[in-house]
């Protein structure tokens, strides 16, 4: 079945750096553009960045636009957010999810992100 598995969170300091993964398995990976959606405490889901099927093109939140890097690697069935400039308001929920036409049909557990103050 289909699983999709984010890591990397963690607690950070202001203009600090992480990097999430989010493993994919149960399904062809190079074939689905792949989206970050984050959920601050007490807020709703907030669109992150998302990448086409081959990784070279890619679309970014004004939020996070020349901050946050997306990224793919094919052959390992992975995707990547590296998150550089980190503050507080990236306090957050990330999950990963799986584009199918017009809607995301499969998300993951989520990894926290927590920006200290």
């Amino acid at each position: 079945q289909v699983q999709l598995v984010e890591s990397g969170g963690g607690l950070v300091q202001p203009g600090g750096s992480l990097r999430l993964s989010c493993a994919a398995s149960g399904f062809i990976f190079s074939v689905n553009t792949m989206t970050w959606v984050r959920q601050a405490p007490g807020k709703g889901l907030e669109y992150v960045a998302s990448i086409n099927p081959a990784g070279g093109s890619t679309d970014y939140s004004d939020s996070v636009k020349g901050r946050f890097t997306i990224s793919r690697d094919n052959a390992k069935n992975t995707l990547y957010l590296q998150m550089n400039s980190l503050t507080p308001d990236d306090t957050a929920l990330y999950y990963c999810a799986r584009e199918n036409g017009y809607t995301y049909d499969y998300w993951g557990q989520g990894t926290q992100v927590t920006g200290s103050a």
